[in-house]
């Protein structure tokens, strides 16, 4: 079955945003996903095949999702804005979602720099049902300030990263209050070159009836 797509547009701190909804077929709940990608200064966007992939594991799971490109990528307005002002840009289309969808829960989801966004967004905002992120970017960016995360959270790590020492990244999920669910995939880099379909069947398996396990 072929899923509904809508581009949009959607007025940011600094400009209209860009923005990409996805309604599958058969949704199986009111919950809208927003997923936000990679680092813009190193050709991070909503087109990213990681992100793309997150797209459709969710539409796989009857919900509807929102990619859009940050400020200065694509057609976004704007210049990149250090990471404060990207923040602000989910929060803008965070503002759009709910007031579009106002009986919808929400999720968010990142990849790498897109993870940074979504976890400090959701530290602040407690309505967010679910936090995923892929290939979280701790060495560069601070993670330790998002103790305030209230709902379930997935991380998805490869143990070959080779932009994101694991290491790094296991040492950070000791010191998480509360706990994040993590799984680390043995043999997969940090783009997932060539393990796509086994990312999205994490999420999948780590996924039931809206709630994370």
């Amino acid at each position: 079955m072929v899923k509904k797509e809508e581009p949009t547009k959607l007025e940011g701190p600094v400009g209209q945003l860009e923005a990409l909804l996805t309604f599958p077929q058969d949704p199986s709940s009111q919950t809208t996903v927003i997923i936000c990608h990679p680092h813009p200064l190193y050709g991070g966007t909503m087109s990213n095949k990681v992100v793309t992939t997150l797209a459709r594991t969710f539409d796989e799971m009857g919900y509807q999702t929102v990619r859009f490109n940050f400020r200065g990528v694509g057609k976004s307005e704007g210049i990149y804005g250090e990471a404060i002002g990207e923040i602000d840009d989910l929060l803008a289309v965070l503002s759009w979602v709910r007031q579009r969808f106002p009986e919808h829960k929400v999720w968010l989801a990142g990849f790498s720099f897109g993870s940074h966004i979504t976890a400090q967004v959701a530290a602040r905002d407690h309505r967010i049902e679910q936090l995923v992120s892929i290939a979280p970017p701790v060495n560069h960016f601070n993670f330790q300030n998002t103790n305030d995360v209230s709902c379930p959270w997935l991380v998805v790590m490869g143990e070959e990263d080779e932009v994101v020492p694991v290491e790094d990244v296991r040492k950070w999920l000791t010191t998480a209050k509360p706990p994040i669910q993590s799984v680390f995939l043995p043999g997969v880099t940090h783009f997932f070159h060539g393990r796509l379909v086994e990312l999205r069947e994490v999420i999948q398996a780590a996924v039931v009836r809206d709630q994370l396990l």
